[in-house]
Order: C-alpha cells, then structure tokens, then sequence
C-alpha cells in the first residue's frame, strides 16, 4: 500500500494534494442533526442567529486545525494518544465514551437519512434505516481503491446539498441584506433564542471528529523535517479552511431557507403550526406546502446526501477509535461491519417500536448525549496540542493556546448548559409522579459529579514521562532536524514504524 504523493510543483497542485480529510470532517458540520437546528433557528428567528452559526464555524475552525497539527506533527492520531497517555481504566473509560459518541452522532444521520429515501421512495422508515447501513458500507468500499476515491465521493455529496439547499434559497428569496446583518450583529431577542443559539452551537462540534480529523492527514506522505512538518500543517489549516467555509455557506442557505419561508406573512396555518416544531420529516411537507413539490425533493435529495456522506465518516471514526484506544488488528470489512451494526442498532429499535416520531425524539435525545461527550475529546486535544514533549517546536503558540483553552472551556459549559437545561425540562415537563422526579434526581446527581471529577482530572493530569509518548530531545542549538528517522518535536519512529502504524488502520490508500 501506499500514502498519498505530495505533489511539490505546481503550487496549486501541491495545495490540491492535501485536499480530502477537510471535507470529510466537514460533513459532520452538515449533518441531519445540524440541518434540524438550522432549520428551527430560522424559523423562529428568521436571520438573528445567524452569526451564533458563524462564531461556531470559526470555533471549529481553531478545533479541527488543532487536531490536524496533532496527526502531522506526531504520526500518531488523538485515541493513539490517549491509549499511551492515561491508565488502562481512564483509557477503556475513555474509548467507551469515544464510541457511544459515535453513536449518538449516527443517530440523527441514519435516521435522516432513512426520512429521505421515505420521502423520495417511500419506504417505511426502519426499512430506510437498514438501507442506509448497508449503502455506507458500499461507499466505504471504495477504500479499497484508495482513499483519494472515498474523499472524492464525500465531496461530490458535499456539493450535492449545497447545491440543493442554494437552489431552494434562491426560490424562496431571502432578503439579503437582512442575511448579512444577521452574520455580522449579534442579537438574542425574542423567547427561546438563548435556548435556540445554545442548541446551534452544541450541534456544531462533533466528539468524534476530533478523532478522525487527527487519523485522516496521516493518509498524506510528508518529508520526516521540520520544515515539511511545518509546511503541511500550513496546507491542512488552508484546507480545513475551505471545507469549513463551504459548510458554513450550506448552514447559511439552510436558516435562511426556513427563515424565509417561515417568515412570510402569507404562510397558511398549516405551514405556521409546522414552523412551530420543524423535524426533519415535518420539513419537506412545509417546503412542499409553501415553495411546491420541487422544492420538498430537492431538500430530500439533500438530506439524503447529508446523511449518507455523514454516516461514512462516523464509520470511519470508529474505525480509528477501535484501533487506536485498543490497538486492535482487525480486517478492514470487518471493523466496518462491526462499527456499522452497533451505530444503526439503536435506530433500528426505536423505528420499529416508535415510527417516525419515536426517531425524532431519539434524535434530540443523542443531541444530549454529545453535548455531554464532547469534552472527553477535546481537553484531552488541546492537552496535548499544547505540550512541549508531545509536539516539539510544533505545539500550539502560547496565543493559540489560551484561545483554544478559553474557546474549549466556554463550549464545554454551553454544552452542560443545554444538557442540564435539557433534563430539568424533561423531568419538570413530563408527567410522571414527584416520587419519579426524585429517584431521577437521586440518580443523576452522583452522574453528574462523576462527570466533573472526570473533567478536572483530564484537565489537570500531569503529563506522563513515559519516553514512548515523547518526542526526540531538542538539539542544543535550537535547529530543526531534518533527519529522516523522526519527526523534529514529534514521536519518535522510523518511516518502517510510521508505515507499520498504519497498516494497523488497514486502509489502503492511493
């Protein structure tokens, strides 16, 4: 097998080699989940939030740049990390976590996916649901023909729901200088738009993508220099740009779609008590309702595509997930068949036993769990990002750091704003018995505490002194290194080691 070759010359050739792994981890940016929150947001407050989708992108940003700089600079991807990094309970602990993550993120992807081919076909929503795992495994299939084909595929899907969502845009015609202010001043006016702008931005960051994005650009061939180390990080960070900024236009179009549509003086009845509670399936009938039939397919056909590019890179994160928490060689169509029917397992059972409205509860309910997920990725990232003896002359500067940091833990506390908001609301709501509320209070309380001892004890973990985790020794004199045996402020290991490690991934690349 072999990496992808950088192409030194031409410029823009060499820019296009690093092309791929952004556009993969983007996808995660416009999934169903994303595309519900998006819709809701814009019909409940037309264009206002519009920057909160902005600020979030920008986070993601700073996030996804730092866990490329770990994969380039190390060799090694974030569960690698972690696996040398804690003990053997903190990491089973930690890979438990990783994988219900993966999960809880597929929820809402197959079971977009599935509203759509029920859309488009007809089909019962638990059948959509089993077509939908066995086309991801189709689509990963293409790893067999390298991953240069899997990364071409993904951003063919990309396209396909921008194009989709902008088309319908452009038909519903959303005032454009309202669009603008809404990008660039901040407002929270009106009920429910702290509530609205809390779940905007929990949507946003994905745990499992801190993981993939880390794996991915190890698919790419670089020079073991620190000037090529350097180099590349430069190039990913453009890339990831890119990507980043193509999903934030799709979000854009997405809230300006029900924005629009929902704001319309003229909507019927029936398309207002929609905007009140817009789901997935509830969508196309308003788009149907207020734009035409065109319009209903159209956002089907995106849907579907969401779906389906988002569920493959979930496959693929718990690919890496699996074998680097457990170090575990595992043929490459097995891992997918094994992380594929544990994602969808859950889907299936509450289709079958609920329906259409039973799946739009769970996926609210796997909006909880990654919000409480989210931080058992990233403080272990930016710990390591920012450590001298994990990343050498390449750790983050101290300005990045403390941004990262500040932008970590206020992301952290959004989200246990909006899970704690979320279950007080769900216990205080529903109607069960006072004796009920207080068994549940009794329960969650001692979760709750377990969770923030866990917090502070990633956060505040001395860094281990094994060697095997480190880097080689600065020279005296402050030079890079160039030499081809390991990585200058990185892990330690010769291109045979670096080619053995991924070989464990079991991917064969083009």
């Amino acid at each position: 097998m072999a990496l992808v070759q950088i192409q030194e010359t031409p410029l823009w050739k060499k820019l296009l080699s690093y092309v791929g792994p952004g556009f993969l981890v983007s996808v995660a940016y416009l999934d169903p989940g994303n595309l519900e929150t998006d819709l809701q947001a814009g019909a409940n407050h037309k264009y206002e939030l519009l920057w909160i989708v902005l600020v979030g992108l920008i986070f993601a940003f700073i996030i996804q740049s730092r866990s490329a700089n770990l994969g380039v600079a190390t060799g090694k991807h974030l569960s690698e990390h972690c696996r040398m990094e804690y003990p053997k309970p903190v990491n089973y602990c930690l890979w438990i976590l990783a994988e219900v993550a993966v999960i809880a993120a597929d929820i809402p992807e197959v079971i977009g996916t599935a509203f759509a081919i029920n859309i488009l076909f007809h089909v019962p929503i638990w059948g959509g649901v089993l077509l939908a795992g066995l086309s991801t495994l189709l689509l990963l299939g293409l790893q067999r023909y390298g991953i240069r084909k899997l990364e071409v595929a993904i951003g063919g899907l990309v396209l396909v729901v921008g194009g989709c969502f902008c088309s319908v845009m452009v038909h519903a015609r959303p005032s454009a200088k309202d669009v603008v202010t809404g990008m660039f001043v901040p407002k929270l006016n009106g009920d429910g738009a702290t509530r609205d702008a809390i779940a905007l931005l929990g949507a946003l960051i994905m745990p499992h993508n801190l993981f993939l994005h880390s794996a991915l650009v190890t698919s790419r061939k670089i020079p073991h220099s620190f000037h090529a180390i350097r180099s590349a990080s430069k190039y990913f960070i453009i890339e990831s740009g890119l990507a980043l900024f193509i999903a934030l236009l799709i979000n854009v179009a997405v809230v300006s779609v029900s924005g629009s549509v929902c704001s319309n003086p003229h909507a019927s009845s029936q398309n207002k008590d929609h905007c009140e509670d817009i789901t997935l399936e509830s969508a196309s009938f308003l788009l149907n309702n207020a734009l035409g039939n065109w319009s209903s397919k159209l956002y089907a056909v995106s849907l579907l595509a969401s779906g389906q590019s988002s569920t493959v890179t979930g496959t693929y994160a718990g690919q890496y997930i699996m074998q680097g928490f457990l170090d575990l060689k595992m043929r490459l169509w097995l891992r997918n068949l094994v992380t594929r029917c544990i994602a969808i397992a859950p889907s299936l059972m509450v289709c079958i036993i609920g329906g259409s409205s039973g799946a739009a509860r769970l996926i609210i309910i796997a909006s909880m769990i990654l919000s409480f997920e989210l931080p058992f990725a990233l403080i272990p990232l930016l710990r390591f990002t920012s450590s001298k003896a994990k990343m050498g002359a390449h750790r983050s500067s101290i300005m990045v750091t403390l941004l990262s940091w500040l932008l970590g833990f206020g992301s952290i506390g959004i989200n246990i704003y909006f899970l704690s908001s979320s279950l007080i609301g769900w216990m205080t709501n529903n109607d069960i018995p006072k004796t009920g509320s207080i068994l549940a209070g009794v329960v969650i309380f001692p979760v709750m505490m377990l969770y923030a001892a866990m917090l502070v004890y990633l956060t505040t973990k001395r860094e281990s002194s094994d060697s095997s985790t480190r880097g080689p020794q600065q020279s005296t004199n402050n030079t890079p290194t160039t030499d081809t045996t390991g990585l200058e402020g990185g892990t330690n290991f010769s291109s045979t080691q670096r080619a053995h490690e991924i070989e464990v991934v079991d991917i064969a690349y083009a």
